[in-house]
């Protein structure tokens, strides 16, 4: 099981069908809302509109709610009569209730409480899990804490942690790592900044919340010419060498390469 959607993941509440075909338009992939996105009294309804859509299976993700809440077993049996087999599992905690979903489904698993980013390690080496993602607002609620930011708008140490922390799980089992939603939709300047970090530090894709968010994280992941070019010039004086080389004056081994490689990797999925 892979995951390649994409870096632009939009979410769509479930509740909201007339918005689905074009939320997957503008997007890499639509995230389906069944969970914070949708009021208990329209969840059922929602279930049905997921039953009823006419969407690429292969573009959809399906947000359900969480294993112990009380609509989880509705959400499983709702799923099991569609097309979809991408599923987030939100504030996933324990790797054992993964075990719910049989082999047909690929999981996100979306670290989003403390105990759920302290155990993102075990999330991450379920066999179904393709990925993990984290969510800053209900981690630091389940801390007893009031907001993931500080006055200057930048995330506090503890919301910086849990990302590092999913982001290295994650890689360090092969698996991809999806980058949390920018909640301050107009703030595409600060969107930038953090889908362009994320891009360069490994994250696979950025969820988002609005579609006018979906160019700025296509464009942040997407790398310049110049920077494809080196990764192409690279690639090719390595052929043939032995170990570390030079290249525009410099020292070339195999983690550059790797970097280098994924420059290429971006530039090929955003054409």
């Amino acid at each position: 099981m892979t995951f390649d959607l994409g870096p632009a993941l939009l979410f769509c509440p479930a509740d909201r069908p007339e918005r689905f075909a074009k939320a997957l338009d503008r997007a890499d992939a639509v995230i389906l809302d069944l969970e914070d996105a949708v009021a208990p009294a329209d969840k059922a309804a929602a279930r049905e509109n997921l039953i009823d859509a006419h969407l690429d299976p292969d573009r959809v993700i399906v947000r359900v709610n969480a294993a112990d809440s009380a609509e989880f077993a509705s959400d499983l049996a709702t799923l099991s009569q569609t097309d979809f087999r991408t599923v987030m599992v939100a504030k996933a905690e324990d790797p054992a209730a993964l075990d719910a979903f049989d082999p047909r489904f690929s999981l996100i698993a979306l670290c989003e409480t403390a105990r759920g980013v302290a155990t993102a390690d075990r999330l991450a080496d379920h066999e179904r899990v393709v990925g993990l993602m984290w969510g800053a607002e209900d981690l630091v609620a389940s801390l007893g804490g009031t907001s993931s930011r500080g006055q200057d708008g930048r995330y506090r140490d503890v919301a910086r942690f849990a990302r590092s922390r999913v982001l290295l799980e994650a890689g360090a089992r092969g698996k991809a790592a999806v980058d949390a939603v920018h909640i301050a939709i107009d703030d595409l300047e600060g969107l930038t900044a953090e889908a362009t970090d994320a891009a360069a530090s490994g994250f696979s894709a950025t969820a988002c919340i609005h579609p006018g968010q979906v160019a700025v994280i296509r464009e942040a992941y997407r790398p310049d010419a110049g920077a494809v070019s080196w990764a192409e010039g690279v690639i090719a004086a390595a052929v043939g060498e032995r170990g570390v080389f030079r290249f525009e004056g410099r020292m070339i081994d195999e983690p550059v390469l790797r970097h280098a490689r994924s420059v290429l990797r971006r530039a090929q999925q955003s054409t």
